[in-house]
Order: C-alpha cells, then sequence, then structure tokens
C-alpha cells in the first residue's frame, strides 16, 4: 500500500517546479514513478544518490528533473555530464558552444579535454553515472578514473544502474559522498512494459557507431 501512495504523488508534491511539470506533462509524465517519487526529494535536498531500478522505470526522470531545476536556477555551461551508452569535429563544435549538459562515455570525453581547446569539466555541477555496472568494464575503468580527477570534488554524483554489483560499489566509494540509496528494482531487470530491441553490429563498424552516439544538449 504504502508504494503505490509514492508511486501516486504528483510532481508538484515532490517539488517540481511549474515549468518542468508542464514539460512532464507535454512527455505523458503525469505522475512519478517509483524511483523519481523516491529520489527526487533527495536530489533538491542536495543529497549524492545511489539509485537501483529496473530497466524503463523512470531512472532518467529520477536524475535529469532535479539538474533542470536547478541549471533554471542557476544557469550557466557546462554544468552536468551525464556518463551512459555511447565526428570528433563536430563534437568539438558543439562544446564550442557552452552546452548547459554534456553526454559521453568516458573515453569520447576524455579525447574532448585533451584536444578540444577551451573545454574543461572545472565548472561542473553534476556528475551521473548510468549503467554504472557496466563503467567499471576493462574498457572504461582507467578513463573514468582519470575523469574523476579532472572534475571538482565540490559537486553533487548520481549513481543509477538496474543491478547492485561489486564493480557498482566499487564505483560508489570511488566518487561519492554519504549517498542516499534508493532501491526500487524487483527481481526483473526490466519493466514489462518495455520493448527492446537489438541488432548485430561487425566489428568493423563499432568505432564509427559510438562517435555518433555522444551527443551535447543545450538548455534555453
Amino acid at each position: 500500500m504504502e508504494e503505490s501512495k509514492e508511486e501516486a504523488k504528483s510532481f508538484k508534491e515532490l517539488g517540481v517546479s511549474d515549468q518542468l511539470i508542464e514539460a512532464c506533462d507535454n512527455l505523458s509524465w503525469k505522475t512519478p514513478s517509483k524511483i523519481q517519487a523516491e529520489a527526487i526529494p533527495h536530489a533538491f535536498e542536495g543529497k549524492d544518490l545511489i539509485g537501483l531500478a529496473q530497466t524503463g522505470s523512470g531512472k532518467t526522470g529520477a536524475f535529469a528533473i532535479p539538474i533542470l531545476q536547478a541549471l533554471l536556477d542557476s544557469p550557466h555551461a557546462f554544468f552536468a555530464c551525464l556518463f551512459g551508452g555511447i565526428g570528433l569535429v563536430q563534437q568539438s563544435i558543439a562544446l564550442g558552444k557552452r552546452p548547459h549538459i554534456i553526454v559521453a562515455t568516458p573515453g569520447r570525453l576524455l579525447d574532448h579535454l585533451a584536444n578540444t581547446k577551451g573545454f574543461s569539466l572545472r565548472t561542473i555541477k553534476y556528475l551521473v553515472l548510468v549503467e554504472a555496472d557496466r563503467l567499471l568494464d576493462e574498457d572504461f575503468e582507467k578513463d573514468l578514473d582519470r575523469i574523476l580527477h579532472a572534475i571538482p570534488h565540490d559537486r553533487r554524483t548520481y549513481l543509477f544502474s538496474a543491478t547492485m554489483s561489486n564493480k557498482v560499489k566499487k564505483l560508489e566509494r570511488a566518487c561519492l559522498r554519504n549517498p542516499v540509496k534508493i532501491e526500487a528494482a524487483s527481481k526483473y531487470s526490466t519493466v514489462d512494459t518495455l520493448k527492446q530491441q537489438f541488432r548485430f553490429l561487425p566489428a568493423k563498424y563499432k568505432e564509427e557507431f559510438q562517435c555518433c552516439t555522444a551527443k551535447c544538449w543545450q538548455v534555453d
């Protein structure tokens, strides 16, 4: 019964601004999901978060809404950096416009830190690590360590994952400070309504595919 109450809360009750409530409504987000209802209030209090929830359960809204609300209150470039899924030249041009939010894989972000003139992460206020159980794979661990040394210690960090593996615990120890742990996951890794597809990709196209999936967001 308590779980139903949490899921029935409105975004207004959670303290979300009218501007973002309107945006949520346009996305057909009528009421917050369980992970959103539990995570957003702690995020508004300035806490670091560990969120465990099923794939497709609304984790993106759980970290995006607090970040966007803080950004609306105090807008400036390079405000937040999100790590998740995955033409350096085109990306460098986009970074030159000083977007508020950057979405990147660790390796590609390091490329820009080393090679894109005028780009740094010294003003980052939020670090988000999604699919965290995959970020400490052999390909990412060293890159992530270098990034953690390049960003301010005075920041908010949100770590979201579908599972709490030993890798996630290691990542927690490395980059979060007294986090609030929110578990909205069941024994299943995905929600029943999620539709998933996969495609086999030849190895020779892997690098090209990764280059195309890094993104920069400008919030007007």
